[in-house]
């Protein structure tokens, strides 16, 4: 350690609060340097879309405003994260360097180049994005858990560390060179392209008020009843925050246990699944883009279809719906999410690669281990113990949107449908079709299932 220098290299840790790499990084260092490196390889991926960049200039000027308030500031430096952390380490003599263990492909090559140039100035913090670290639950000679039944069981008994608080003060050392100021990070994020309008606000300090509202409510009591309610949109939306770091997984989990609340089961039930995803994605970094499970399907191609799915125009109101908020929000309920992810892999019998990728480009919470491992649970080439389950966007309707409230919502074109007539538009008189601007299904459900069947030989 140099003259007491430590840097937090932050990544999917953007906060104050329970931040075992900050946390480490103020303990041992009595200067330290929060340092966060707008990646040129990450933006060259494709994976700082309008949505996400416009959240993580928010994250980035709040957490900065909470360092400041501890007497530190947030350094933002652009180029390969690896090259300009080593670069910072060497100018500051040798720092102590802290970073949050990551699960992607992307993340582990990052912390594996940390490693060869910094070797033991550097200090990797398990369980910094979960409330378990990926490799703690194993079993029997094997490198993760495929099933999440006996994952949860294991995960439910697993020993979680105490949410740490946030420094009290912090004390930057003179630094060897500028980086970028908000201003300048906010204008080069905003490159990215316009985000959606209904994008709801990044930030640590965002996603603890939510965090607090949500369950000081009451609304996490009714949890269990409400979560695939469609209209009712019970879920905690915290689904950004703990995607950027912004709020702490762990301590979430253990706020609502204290909390006390008979609906926290449920949504800790939420965490493991996003646990269980992480820890699968950690040992098979090839299913970002690999089926976890190959079917050997031969999916169709068919660029009309693809594009009426991406745009809410298939026909079907309920996908339409869910597909619309989506580009509306930047931000899909869950079960919308499978309902539209079962659609296009299942009753369209499309890549659900084509889908995993519009979810990623418009996505705030678009997270490599649960949207591609949630898509390929969907698509029966992931975790699934029911591979040939086919979600029916009208029974899915009836369960979970039974007046149409949501979908009278999201496609205003069919806002004057009553009831439930809103998700079966074809059955109206042709009279009454006549004014709506609104197209026919693109497939018969019953041809699209058979087809489906037939492909997959059952």
């Amino acid at each position: 350690m140099a003259d007491g220098v430590s840097i937090a290299l932050l990544t999917c840790d953007l906060r104050v609060h329970d931040n075992p790499g900050l946390h480490a990084a103020a303990r041992e260092g009595a200067r330290v340097v929060p340092l966060f490196v707008l990646d040129d390889a990450v933006r060259a991926a494709g994976f700082v879309p309008p949505n996400r960049a416009a959240f993580l200039a928010d994250c980035l000027a709040d957490l900065d405003r909470s360092l400041r308030d501890r007497g530190g500031s947030l350094l933002v430096l652009r180029g390969d994260a690896v090259a300009q952390t080593v670069r910072l380490a060497k100018a500051l003599g040798g720092a102590q360097v802290h970073v949050a263990e990551g699960v992607s492909g992307f993340a582990q090559h990052r912390e594996q180049r940390l490693l060869a140039a910094l070797g033991q100035q550097l200090t990797v913090h398990q369980a910094v994005s979960t409330t378990v670290a990926p490799g703690l639950l194993l079993p029997t000679g094997r490198d993760h858990y495929a099933v999440f039944g006996a994952y949860h069981r294991r995960w439910l008994l697993a020993e979680r560390r105490k949410p740490l608080p946030a420094p009290r003060k912090l004390t930057l050392p003179q630094l060897p060179f500028p980086g970028l100021d908000m201003t300048a990070v906010r204008a080069r994020l905003a490159k990215a392209g316009r985000p959606a309008p209904g994008l709801m606000a990044g930030g640590e300090t965002a996603g603890r008020q939510r965090l607090r509202a949500w369950l000081g409510s009451g609304a996490v009591d009714d949890y269990p009843r409400l979560q695939d309610d469609l209209n009712a949109d019970g879920t905690s939306r915290l689904s950004p925050y703990l995607h950027f770091g912004c709020l702490s997984a762990t301590e979430a989990a253990h706020r609502a246990t204290r909390e006390g609340s008979p609906g926290a089961d449920a949504f800790l039930r939420q965490l493991a699944w996003r646990d269980f995803h992480h820890q699968l994605l950690a040992a098979r970094p090839d299913c970002a883009r690999s089926d976890y499970r190959t079917r050997q399907d031969h999916w169709r191609v068919d660029p009309a279809e693809l594009d009426a799915w991406r745009t809410g125009r298939t026909g079907y109101p309920l996908v339409d719906a869910g597909m619309r908020q989506l580009l509306h929000e930047g931000w899909m309920h869950n079960r919308a999410r499978m309902v539209t992810a079962s659609f296009l892999s299942k009753t369209l019998y499309l890549d659900w690669r084509s889908g995993a990728e519009h979810f990623l480009r418009h996505l705030v919470d678009g997270d490599v281990a649960n949207n591609q491992l949630n898509w390929q649970w969907v698509a029966g080439t992931g975790t699934d113990t029911r591979p040939n389950r086919v979600l029916n966007p009208l029974r899915q309707a009836e369960r979970f949107d039974p007046q149409g409230d949501y979908v009278r919502r999201w496609v205003p074109e069919l806002a004057q449908l009553p009831g439930a007539a809103v998700h079966r538009p074809w059955q109206l008189p042709a009279a009454d079709r006549a004014g709506l601007d609104y197209p026919q299904p693109l497939v018969a459900l019953d041809e699209s299932l058979a087809r489906f069947r037939r492909a997959r030989g059952r």
